[in-house]
């Protein structure tokens, strides 16, 4: 596939913008979990209280926690927070927002980065912890033994009535520290996530005691993060819509270009590469092997881009999220790659196989369609319905092993998956009973693990696109990177002005690629303008490829071929065929209208000129038709018979009105009369033209001013009619086998 990127530089943009679409497209997917996490750890376990932090608290219960401090942490907190009082300039705005502040000064937090908070969390929220568990262990007695037995603080032992805060305030700091080394050995067994948790309790608290409603707190924060989620969602939604536009615009522009790539190529082809590939695997690789080219280059875009992000990033929150549980997603990947693996070492072979099984189905579709009248002739429906049955079932047997894997994967990863689950589920529950994770972040980190199976799911199914995707890549590149036989030269030459035609073959033998002998033999002769140079010969003799060397359809393999003087290998090819007008022996017409088809050798032709061409073609059924050259021509010509194929050719190449015309057999299909009448009114139209005629009938070339007779490849009689019966015993013959005695004389 590697071999085909040139062809993707053209949508270069597109692609770079679809990658950054997917990237905005995967943070949002990955933040959705994040945002779930906290709506059930912020918004429903903590009532929308996010942080240790409050963002006021009254005067009264910051005095207790700066008891708990060391004094650069009591200064970092009264640097963040603002006292305000009845004297305040904000103080009526502040009352409605904190009712307490009416009784007594309230500290209201400053403007603070996410930085500065998390900076203050484990401050704030160990002081939090101990000043509300001595609060719950005064009102309670149980909780006030159980603190005992947690700090060692015993509060049985200070006197009845006596202020404790008051107490612990006024005990020097060599008392104090041995109670805070305690109290901190135990928050660090909790951990710094696990400590925010716990005192949020006591913020929501101290709201309360500050008379703010703390019901629309959590209901604020659960619809703000759920609108945030929904926000993501549609940009979500938007970036797929936008990087599915893209994909397809790419994909679509490539499959264009490959196939224009293909065509353009193909259409350099010589008859040599021409060889190589059968006309049924060109048209599966335009067609069939584009396809697939353009669904796995949409299907790359959308996943081979994606997934890595997906993963990557989700690796990376879920262990932010619980990275004991890390091992979960080890297992799933590890085992998933082995499934991949598996599958691919099985399909690869069969996906090999398919293009190339295709390439027959199609190669017997085509030979039965084209002779389908030599089938019926001969009756051989039967046969041919079971080598298309061999054909089909081979391709459909091995279609169904491949989809049977992809059956086999779907089940197994959606099995891994659900197992995945169940395990996350059954190791985070312990987990949060243990306080080591909140439930929030299990969820979360079950949303992640499922994101990172997915991703290497959309990988799977990538590795089992790709081996038939390279296949096809492969042919294609094929054909792109066949080198062609026949080239221009760098510098070619130019015909002189003006251009005579005279084609002279000096010592010219040539051999068939890949053949072992030669098929001509030292040929040499020359055709002049104003006259007609037959070619004659028992078939095999090897007068249509010396026709095919004039054109350049082959390359000779020795000697040369000069027109006016000029070896055609020195000219463009362009400019050589643009000067000759070819009859093939079987007339080969296009879809469209005789009009369409004349057009082809000169678009530019006026209406006098087609007709004319026709007249002198014989082709007077055009005129007899209502439709006139409007008349429709089915493909290949198929709706007109072979005689009016040829004629209509023999008018298109009239059209042209080239310097040199070759007929190669183009009689055959005519009958005497029409025979005569057209030989009869080409004397007259192409007199100064140089014109080769390849044919088996005598008596269509008993006029010519030089036949050259061929045998096994070699010339065995050139010269006129009349000079080649007393000359020529090979000659001699063919004609006797056709004419009797007084008309060869």
């Amino acid at each position: 596939m590697i071999r085909l990127a040139k062809y993707l530089k053209p949508h270069l943009p597109k692609i770079v913008l679809a990658v950054a679409l997917l990237f905005v497209q995967a943070m949002a997917d990955l933040a959705l979990p994040d945002y779930m996490s906290r709506i059930v750890n912020n918004g429903i376990q903590q009532g929308g209280i996010e942080n240790a932090v409050p963002v006021a608290i009254r005067q009264r219960e910051m005095d207790r926690l700066t008891i708990f401090m060391s004094e650069d942490e009591r200064t970092q907190v009264l640097d963040s927070y603002t006292l305000i009082d009845s004297s305040s300039p904000d103080y009526e705005a502040y009352v409605r927002d904190f009712p307490a502040l009416a009784s007594e000064p309230v500290y209201v937090l400053n403007e603070a980065g996410r930085a500065r908070i998390e900076q203050l969390n484990p401050i704030m929220g160990k002081a939090l912890l101990v000043v509300f568990g001595i609060e719950q262990a005064l009102a309670d007695p149980a909780r006030a033994a159980e603190m005992a037995g947690n700090t060692g603080f015993d509060l049985s032992r200070i006197p009845p009535g006596m202020d404790v805060f008051a107490l612990l305030s006024s005990l020097p700091a060599a008392q104090l520290t041995p109670l805070m080394e305690q109290v901190n050995q135990r928050f660090e067994t909790m951990g710094e996530k696990m400590v925010i948790q716990a005192a949020v309790v006591a913020v929501r608290a101290e709201y309360e005691a500050l008379g703010m409603d703390t019901s629309r707190l959590q209901i604020n924060y659960i619809i703000n993060t759920g609108l945030m989620m929904l926000g993501l969602t549609l940009l979500t939604g938007a970036c797929v819509v936008a990087v599915g536009f893209l994909a397809a615009r790419t994909a679509a522009g490539l499959a264009r270009d490959l196939r224009r790539g293909v065509f353009v190529k193909v259409e350099g082809f010589s008859s040599a590469e021409l060889d190589k590939f059968s006309t049924a695997s060109l048209i599966t690789r335009t067609t069939n092997d584009v396809t697939q080219m353009q669904m796995v280059t949409f299907m790359m875009i959308r996943m081979v881009f994606y997934a890595p992000i997906i993963g990557v990033g989700g690796v990376i929150r879920a262990l932010g999220k619980a990275g004991s549980m890390w091992w979960i997603i080890a297992v799933a990947v590890l085992t998933l790659i082995g499934l991949v693996i598996v599958a691919f070492a099985i399909a690869l072979p069969k996906f090999k196989a398919i293009q190339g099984l295709v390439d027959r189905l199609n190669l017997v579709m085509r030979e039965n369609l084209s002779g389908m009248m030599v089938v019926r002739a001969f009756n051989m429906q039967d046969f041919e319905l079971n080598r298309f049955d061999r054909a089909n079932t081979d391709l459909t047997s091995t279609m169904l092993f491949v989809n049977r894997i992809v059956a086999v994967m779907m089940p197994a990863m959606m099995f891994l998956m659900n197992g995945v689950t169940v395990l996350i589920i059954w190791v985070g529950a312990h987990q949060v009973a243990q306080s080591n994770i909140q439930v929030g972040d299990m969820m979360a980190f079950l949303q992640y693990a499922l994101q990172i199976v997915m991703s290497f799911l959309m990988l799977t199914m990538m590795f089992i696109i790709l081996p038939r995707a390279s296949v096809s890549a492969d042919r294609i590149a094929e054909v792109l990177d066949t080198d062609l036989s026949i080239r221009d030269p760098e510098h070619p030459k130019q015909f002189q002005h003006p251009f005579r035609g005279v084609i002279e073959f000096r010592h010219v033998s040539f051999r068939y690629p890949g053949a072992e002998e030669d098929v001509l033999h030292d040929i040499n002769f020359v055709a002049r303008p104003g006259e007609v140079t037959a070619f004659i010969g028992s078939t095999g003799s090897g007068k249509s490829t010396i026709i095919n060397l004039i054109p350049r359809f082959y390359d000779v393999t020795e000697g040369a071929i000069l027109i006016d003087g000029i070896d055609i290998r020195e000219v463009a090819q362009q400019d050589l065929r643009g000067r000759i007008g070819y009859i093939p022996q079987r007339g080969m017409l296009f879809s469209g209208t005789v009009e369409s088809n004349l057009r082809y050798a000169d678009e530019h032709a006026d209406t006098h000129t087609l007709r004319e061409a026709l007249r002198i073609a014989q082709a007077e059924f055009v005129f007899e038709n209502p439709a006139g050259m409007e008349a429709e021509i089915a493909q290949g010509g198929a709706n007109v018979s072979g005689g009016q194929r040829q004629r209509l050719s023999i008018a298109r190449a009239l059209v042209k009105k080239p310097s040199i015309y070759i007929f190669d057999d183009s009689f055959s299909a005519l009958d005497f009369k029409t025979d005569v009448a057209l030989r009869r009114a080409l004397r007259g139209h192409v007199n100064a033209s140089t014109v080769l005629i390849v044919t088996q009938r005598v008596s269509s070339i008993k006029d010519a001013d030089q036949i050259i007779v061929l045998e096994e490849g070699r010339i065995v009689g050139k010269g006129t009619h009349y000079e080649l019966m007393e000359s020529c015993e090979t000659y001699r013959e063919i004609a006797l086998s056709q004419l009797n005695r007084q008309e060869v004389a």
